[in-house]
């Protein structure tokens, strides 16, 4: 890549990315961005006193901050009025009406998140700062800088404040939550306060993964000539910025309560958190004239939606067992009417969340409900516990199947195979391309043959018969042959496909083939000290492993002695570059990187899932992603793949398969979710 390629992908990745995060209208794939912005990386890698200032990869730093420091507004960041209904709007409208006659009111979403004022100088973003007092806040100018909806460069000249709302959208909110009580962290108590605290992050990385977006509701300090509020705005969207596309210029109180109930109706379909509507005169020479009062401009109110947020009383705790046989507490409440939704029941996330904020039966407890978020309790009022009040236990039975349930914190999960809650993830797991690969038995059949009452558990899919699966619909005799000679197949499978298969929580292809390894198909019968002796094995895989056997023993047994796969076979690999070696594979390759890795195997090296400074080689190919990115910052050596292939002839390896002999269906996908 030349200086001026640099530089035009530059461009072009900044382009791809306003289409992706200011118009929702992506015109490149992802693969495609990924590879052109590892180009631009290895570039930058190779020539750093030429990287660009606004360049896509400077948007994240590297060394976390100490704290944030205090820095003054150009002009002061108000407060709003607040109107909550028809007739205070009315006596607001008149208010200033009776004074300037006909005037116009510009009207958009009021964000419910954390207000950002950036200040730009000659094109450039020289400084972020939150809302503070409203004259200081904290200067977060990196942490702004890795918020994709944030132009480094504006084609404007001035100084100038440009404000605007960072907030989460909601998907992104409930993924943050559940990654969160993966890592038995506390949660977020709503899509505003994981804004405000993602956009106050020391290290500016945390900020960047949480898929922060900013909208634009405003322009602070300015030399701009442009007359009216709506004009100006629409002169901030031409600058990169996001468009809320909600907005609408009224005349009237009657047209503004028309367009906020409008609002109040589509609000469950913006992707944010809206609480409101903001109603603001439009021609800027009479906000001057209007001025301020000590707290508000005269010129501006926030008419609020109806309060989301109710106090009721949790009356039990239920357990639900979901699909992957976690098991989810669940809040009866007293009945509570939000925004015309009778509220009964609220999520509780999981039991390490109970006990952070100390939930009892009997407290009285704020409930938050939003559109399609689930109704959650976002406080509890000690303040009027009465001593009455019961600590709601940590279940150790499954309250479906009552086995045994394995307790890892914020993690409780029912690993019994046969479990009604999760036996038709289980049978759709066990049947996946990594584990027996058993081809036609996809999540419909196996829905449909649950339901049918013929297979409960896994093994009753070696007993079906011909006539069973000729009555259920759309069966014919030639599909029903094939799908249980496809059955009959995973016999004699691999023993690590055998122990893939079962499920167990942390265990996957890699510890499944170290399991195989050192103990065979009777990986059950080790003890504790045993599986705590293999490489990589730590205490919460082995009391996993050790669970699920207690639970499963017959099942695991019955398995085994239907599938009768087969043991291990060790060979000892020739001397080569990669025997004993540690390699990471990323990226799209000519063939399927089952192939490679199977080859890597072969090779005696051992094929590991994430980068670290124990890595010896990176094989990659297009769209290599974050792996790429770590063994640059690790110093690991990396191999494209026709190095990789040039090594294995090198050490007089087998060459790797062309792509026109790869078996169909033979490519090993990602473990299924349910077991994660």
């Amino acid at each position: 890549m030349t200086q001026t390629d640099y530089k035009n992908a530059v461009e072009q990745l900044k382009k791809y990315s306003y289409h992706y995060y200011v118009l929702d209208d992506p015109i490149t794939t992802d693969e495609e961005y990924d590879i052109l912005y590892h180009k631009v990386v290895a570039y930058e890698h190779e020539h750093p006193s030429e990287i660009i200032s606004d360049s896509p990869t400077q948007r994240v730093g590297d060394v976390p901050q100490d704290k944030f420091d205090k820095a003054q507004h150009l002009s002061r960041m108000w407060s709003l009025e607040d109107l909550f209904d028809r007739e205070e709007l009315e006596t607001w409208v008149n208010r200033i009406t009776k004074g300037y006659g006909d005037v116009r009111f510009y009207c958009e979403p009021k964000f419910d998140g954390a207000s950002l004022n950036l200040i730009y100088d000659k094109g450039v973003l020289v400084q972020a700062i939150t809302r503070g007092d409203g004259v200081e806040g904290e200067d977060v100018t990196q942490n702004a800088k890795t918020i994709q909806s944030i132009p480094l460069r504006i084609e404007y000249k001035g100084r100038i404040e440009i404000r605007g709302e960072v907030v989460i959208f909601k998907e992104d909110f409930e993924k943050i939550n559940l990654e969160r009580s993966r890592n038995g962290e506390s949660l977020f108590a709503n899509p505003r306060n994981a804004a405000a605290g993602s956009l106050r992050q020391l290290d500016t990385r945390i900020t960047a993964s949480r898929r922060l977006v900013f909208m634009p509701y405003g322009i602070g300090a300015n030399t701009l000539e442009i007359k009216n509020l709506s004009e100006r705005m629409e002169w901030v969207y031409g600058l990169g910025f996001r468009n809320p596309h909600m907005t609408h210029l009224c005349e009237s109180a009657d047209q503004i309560e028309t367009f906020y109930h409008e609002m109040r109706v589509e609000r469950d379909n913006f992707a944010m958190l809206l609480d409101g509507m903001v109603i603001k005169v439009d021609s800027i020479a009479v906000q001057d004239e209007l001025g301020y009062t000590v707290k508000n401009p005269r010129w501006a109110a926030a008419y609020k939606f109806p309060a989301i947020e109710k106090l009721t009383t949790l009356k039990e705790v239920i357990m639900q067992v979901g699909r992957s046989g976690v098991v989810t507490p669940v809040a009866i409440v007293e009945p509570v009417d939000i925004e015309g939704v009778t509220v009964e029941r609220s999520t509780l996330h999981n039991f390490d969340e109970i006990e952070r904020k100390d939930i009892r039966i009997g407290d009285k407890v704020i409930i938050l409900r939003s559109g399609d978020v689930i109704p959650k309790i976002v406080k509890v009022i000690t303040a009027e516990r009465t001593g009455s009040e019961q600590v709601i236990p940590r279940p150790t039975q499954c309250p479906v199947c009552g086995s045994e349930l394995l307790d890892e914190g914020a993690l409780i999960k029912c690993q019994n195979m046969g479990c009604e809650a999760r036996v038709v993830n289980s049978i759709i797991y066990f049947a996946s391309k990594q584990c027996l690969n058993i081809d036609g038995l996809g999540d419909k059949i196996v829905e449909a043959l649950h339901s049918a009452g013929m297979v409960h558990e896994v093994s009753d899919l070696f007993g079906l018969t011909m006539d069973q699966l000729l009555s259920l619909e759309g069966f014919k005799e030639k599909k029903s042959r094939n799908l249980l000679d496809a059955i009959a197949a995973a016999k004699g499978c691999d023993c690590w496909r055998f122990i893939n298969a079962l499920g167990i929580e942390h265990i996957g292809e890699v510890a499944s083939k170290t399991l195989c390894g050192a103990f065979g198909t009777a990986f059950d019968r080790s003890s504790r000290e045993e599986i705590l002796a293999l490489e990589g094995f730590g205490g919460e895989m082995v009391e996993s492993i050790l669970e699920f056997v207690r639970v499963n023993s017959e099942k695991i047994e019955r398995l085994r002695s239907i599938l009768n796969p087969a043991a291990p076979v060790k060979i000892e690999a020739a001397e080569n570059p990669f025997k004993g070696k540690s390699v990471v594979i990323t990226g799209s390759m000519s063939v399927p990187r089952d192939h490679i890795k199977v080859m890597l195997e072969e090779l005696g090296a051992k094929v590991a899932s994430s980068v670290s400074k124990k890595t010896d080689y990176v094989v990659y190919g297009e769209d290599a992603g974050n792996k790429y990115d770590k063994a640059v910052e690790l110093g690991v050596t990396l191999l494209t793949e026709s190095e990789f292939r040039e090594m294995c002839e090198a050490g007089d390896s087998a060459p790797l398969p062309d792509i026109a002999s790869t078996p169909q269906g033979s490519a090993v996908e990602p473990k299924y979710s349910l077991f994660d």
